[in-house]
């Protein structure tokens, strides 16, 4: 059985690579797992692939760029596994994040994703957290819109620390087709189909550097993010309208959205 994990990354993210790698080396699995590591550049560029890892165990691939939502989905051609675990270029999973994650959604097939407790990992090396993380255990559908709505789109559950099976990723066509938070779409889409579930251990650590994309001007411009909030909700509403379960034959009573 086999965990993807999927990596979208540009030339300024690319020389996180090896201790992306490194992370994913450090991962125990039980008998009869493996990971696979899918990187895909946004873009085709000559600046990635001197620092993609010799590793049997990793794809690289290459694109014409269209945001990190698109270099993720594409990598999906690629995704032959069960489950599917986001890991950006620049971040690392603390060991055992992989086990955990398997480990949630394989004793309860009712759970559609899994995310984690995450570290923001700053430039000193020094490690800061997060105030407001849910209690471990299983997240209700429309929890986190629920959250999302009343706290001015902020997550209660980070986006770039998703675990989810692929059949289910798939159903819902990927990551949305916004230049930002289209983790954040995804996030929302799968909470408004199908129960989730939060590890309090840590199961990521973010990097914050000076040249990563959710730090740029354009992030935060009002225009843009009221109009990508605005497709976000949509989207969320119209799943949780559709009244289409994960999986097929879930009581729906339980639905908030």
């Amino acid at each position: 059985m086999r965990i993807v994990v999927v990596t979208a990354v540009h030339g300024p993210s690319a020389r996180f690579l090896p201790e992306a790698h490194k992370s994913l080396c450090e991962q125990r699995l039980p008998e009869g797992w493996e990971w696979h590591w899918v990187i895909q550049e946004d873009g085709e560029s000559a600046d990635v692939r001197p620092y993609v890892p010799d590793d049997e165990r990793v794809t690289f691939r290459q694109g014409r760029a269209g945001g990190p939502g698109v270099a993720r989905t594409i990598a999906l051609a690629h995704a032959e596994g069960a489950y599917v675990k986001v890991l950006d270029a620049d971040d690392q999973l603390p060991p055992g994040t992989l086990a955990r994650d398997m480990a949630a959604l394989e004793a309860d097939r009712g759970l559609g994703w899994a995310t984690s407790r995450v570290l923001d990992l700053m430039p000193d090396g020094s490690t800061v957290g997060f105030p407001g993380d849910p209690d471990q255990g299983p997240i209700e559908r429309g929890a986190v819109f629920d959250h999302w709505k009343a706290n001015d789109f902020l997550s209660p559950v980070h986006p770039a620390s998703l675990f989810v099976r692929r059949e289910l990723l798939l159903a819902l066509g990927g990551w949305m087709a916004l230049p930002a938070s289209e983790d954040t779409g995804l996030l929302l889409a799968l909470n408004a189909v199908s129960r989730g579930w939060f590890s309090g251990e840590v199961g990521l650590l973010y990097r914050k550097w000076e040249g990563q994309v959710t730090g740029q001007t354009a992030h935060v411009d009002r225009a843009e993010r009221a109009a990508r909030m605005a497709v976000v909700e949509a989207r969320a509403r119209a799943l949780a309208g559709l009244r289409w379960p994960f999986p097929v034959g879930t009581d729906l009573s339980r639905s908030t959205t």
